[in-house]
């Protein structure tokens, strides 16, 4: 990987924070096009992250109460505003509703419990985790008696907790996480307030070009997750002889075209595409290069070459759940 990167310091990385790139939603609020990834950010280090980025510029932080560090997060936040590194109205954070939370009436008490770890009034963004329900003692399955299947909690009345959140003032935008075009519209079909967000593994291995398309047609924003192929994953997630994606050599020569490394050049890919993205780093020194990804411009030709690596590879692919005589497959969850 290239090392040798333009680093933009002081005056530069502040001209960078004036030019971000933000997306309106649905209901006319607007949110970052580039944020800090915390899935896999281990304790200890978490906190740091994030009070490094909000130093850097960032303005949009991704978290979720699976990732097991939404407190350290609220510390890093809360030290943030404290120390008026940035207001809490100029940032927007983003969290998740866990699969053990799918009744209409769990939705708001685990809002609450993911609030009071972030020690925050309210969130810019709140998400359907996954279109899986588990029982509500479960935190992760480990047999199919665990899980819930979606004809006992469809994913409706998880939907109507969730606009209830809106109601309550606790949240200001209310989306979806890995779901289908169909899984979206049965939300879309069925709800008062429409989902503003899809947030889905995304990448040059897995474009999701139909889903993006459709998102765009119905006017819901798309975020990028897993961005640089994630991986750094944990092992139950990975797959044997899977390709890797910052080891990508038409990316490689992109790269250096720009005096760039692989990571910034897939996060412009994902910025120029009309996406959200949310790399995920607790050192220093990436979450800056993340941060000055921004400045940089593909080309059509660029952008042509990386269209070319489509795979329909997943690395997160659902499997952790398709769990022996339950009525989740792999191939039901992105139907």
């Amino acid at each position: 990987m290239i090392r040798n990167v333009v680093k933009f310091k002081s005056q530069s990385l502040k001209k960078l924070t004036r030019m971000m790139k933000t997306l309106t939603l649905n209901n006319g609020n607007t949110i970052p096009q580039f944020g800090l990834g915390t899935w896999k950010s281990d304790p200890g280090k978490v906190k740091n992250a994030v009070k490094c980025a909000l130093n850097i510029g960032y303005k949009h932080i991704d978290c979720a109460p699976i990732y097991g560090n939404e407190k350290e997060v609220g510390e890093g936040l809360a030290e943030s505003f404290q120390e008026k590194v940035v207001k809490r109205e100029d940032i927007f954070i983003t969290s998740k509703l866990w699969n053990n939370r799918h009744y209409k009436q769990d939705v708001i008490p685990g809002l609450k419990q993911t609030l009071k770890d972030l020690q925050l009034d309210y969130l810019d963004l709140y998400l359907i985790h996954w279109p899986v329900a588990f029982k509500p003692d479960v935190n992760f399955p480990e047999e199919a008696s665990a899980l819930l299947p979606l004809s006992e909690v469809p994913l409706i009345e998880t939907w109507q907790g969730m606009e209830q959140a809106i109601d309550e003032g606790l949240v200001k935008n209310i989306g979806v996480s890995n779901f289908s075009i169909k899984k979206l519209e049965n939300i879309k079909s069925n709800s008062r307030i429409q989902p503003s967000m899809n947030q889905v593994e995304c990448h040059p291995y897995l474009q999701q070009d139909q889903l993006l398309a459709y998102c765009k047609e119905n006017d819901v924003a798309l975020t990028a997750y897993s961005p640089l192929g994630s991986k750094d994953r944990p092992d139950f997630v990975k797959h044997d002889n899977e390709p890797i994606l910052l080891e990508n050599q038409v990316i490689n020569k992109i790269a250096q075209k720009h005096q760039a490394t692989i990571a910034q050049i897939l996060i412009q890919w994902a910025i120029a595409r009309g996406t959200v993205v949310i790399p995920k780093s607790v050192s220093p020194e990436r979450i800056e290069e993340n941060f000055a990804a921004q400045n940089i411009i593909l080309d059509p030709e660029d952008m042509e070459n990386i269209k070319a690596l489509n795979q329909n590879y997943r690395y997160v692919d659902g499997s952790f759940f398709a769990l022996s005589n339950s009525s989740y497959t792999v191939e039901s969850i992105w139907a």
